[in-house]
């Protein structure tokens, strides 16, 4: 596993390796993080990355946190629970030399509670697959004022996703087993 573009391109993150079996564990493989990172960039979305607040919430091992900054995001707050995640999250941190541009949060990303610091305008969410956990998330993310009004949000799961409330749907894209859907969040909107 390595950051794919960006000033960090080539950069080996820390393996995952056999780890512990109930963290769950599933890197974005490199080929749909290129991927992804190739729709955010092509501009039909404005240019979400650069200088971006994110949210990498299910964190994992940071990759794709630490791939927005090595594109240019300002920010990477980083939200997971598990103890082997959050261990190789901070291993990738140093490896990446960003400790000065990101924050690590033990936390359940679907009780995230109040947001005390601005707002992300660009959300990550790879949840356990299957679980329903994503739907949870946002609504704690929103709830508890973490995302600024049209802020995007990639979400990854194994299925397509259906926009919740206050979210418009951008695109869908599969690669493999693995469905990204693109949302953009508007307060605002009317329900679907």
């Amino acid at each position: 596993m390595r950051i794919v573009g960006g000033r960090l391109r080539g950069l080996a993150l820390a393996q995952v390796g056999d780890g512990d079996a109930q963290a769950h564990l599933r890197p974005t493989p490199d080929r749909v993080r290129e991927a992804l990172f190739n729709i955010l960039s092509a501009g039909a979305f404005g240019d979400p990355v650069g200088g971006a607040r994110v949210l990498d919430l299910f964190a994992g091992t940071g990759a794709l946190g630490l791939e927005a900054l090595s594109r240019g995001a300002a920010h990477v707050t980083f939200v997971d629970e598990g103890a082997a995640a959050r261990a190789l999250i901070r291993a990738n941190i140093d490896k990446a030399r960003a400790m000065g541009v990101t924050k690590l949060f033990r936390r359940d990303a679907t009780r995230l509670g109040e947001n005390r610091g601005p707002g992300f305008s660009l959300v990550f969410l790879d949840p356990p697959y299957g679980q329903k956990l994503g739907e949870r998330a946002l609504a704690s993310a929103t709830a508890g004022g973490w995302l600024v009004p049209g802020a995007v949000v990639i979400w990854e799961e194994s299925a397509p996703q259906v926009p919740p409330p206050a979210f418009v749907l951008l695109d869908r894209r599969r690669y493999g087993e693995t469905h990204l859907t693109l949302l953009r969040y508007e307060p605002d909107s009317p329900p679907p």
